[in-house]
């Protein structure tokens, strides 16, 4: 049986992977404080893209050496992505 190639990665599988783990860094101990430093970071669509960058750089750099094939840095990539298109839609609209 040939796989779909709409999912031919498994993307599916790993798309609900980066949302559990997502939507599990909001309920982590410092996301219950009135306001975060990201919230404040991204208030500035410019810095929060440059934020973003900086981070997906980081976590993708340190991939394989600490704690070895850390599964969470690639989340972590991923995350810090869709930050950054988020910044990107509203530095593109408000650019003119």
């Amino acid at each position: 049986m040939s796989k779909d190639k709409s999912d031919l990665f498994n993307e599916s599988t790993y798309l609900s992977e980066i949302r559990k783990y997502i939507d599990k860094t909001y309920s982590q101990h410092h996301a219950f404080k009135k306001l975060q430093t990201s919230e404040l970071i991204y208030s500035k669509p410019e810095l929060g893209l440059h934020f973003s960058i900086s981070n997906i750089i980081k976590y993708a750099d340190r991939f394989g050496d600490k704690k070895g094939m850390n599964r969470s840095d690639l989340y972590n990539v991923c995350h810090y992505a869709v930050h950054a298109l988020y910044c990107s839609d509203y530095v593109d609209v408000n650019s003119d």
